[in-house]
């Protein structure tokens, strides 16, 4: 099983870095449940809500281009930045080994 290093910020400012397996074709919104971050995914991965919303602090230009329905989602959210992204599309894999995230989405349960 492999892994990779990110780094989470949450809502405060804390950080802290998080060990996940590249072979679970988990989506970075399902790590950060796992990992017992209060994120509200209201349609559950789909793109339909933002409320994974992510800023990049580092490794943006490693991940994989935006789908359309992530970057019609990001326009509709006033807070989003060239760096936001939504963490139900971005899947779990050696290219965001050591990058920083962000929470920017309305908080969970």
């Amino acid at each position: 099983m492999e892994f990779i290093n990110i780094t989470v910020e949450d809502r405060n400012g804390e950080r802290r870095e998080l060990e996940l397996p590249t072979d679970m074709g988990l989506s970075l919104m399902e790590a950060l449940k796992a990992n017992e971050y209060r994120i509200l995914a209201t349609c559950g991965g789909m793109a339909l809500c933002a409320t994974c919303h992510v800023e990049v602090l580092e490794g943006a230009d490693k991940l994989g281009p935006m789908s359309d329905p992530e970057l019609d989602m990001l326009d509709t959210l006033p807070d989003a930045g060239p760096d936001s992204r939504l963490a139900c599309q971005l899947r779990i894999n050696d290219d965001m080994n050591n990058a920083i995230f962000r929470i920017r989405g309305e908080e969970g349960e």
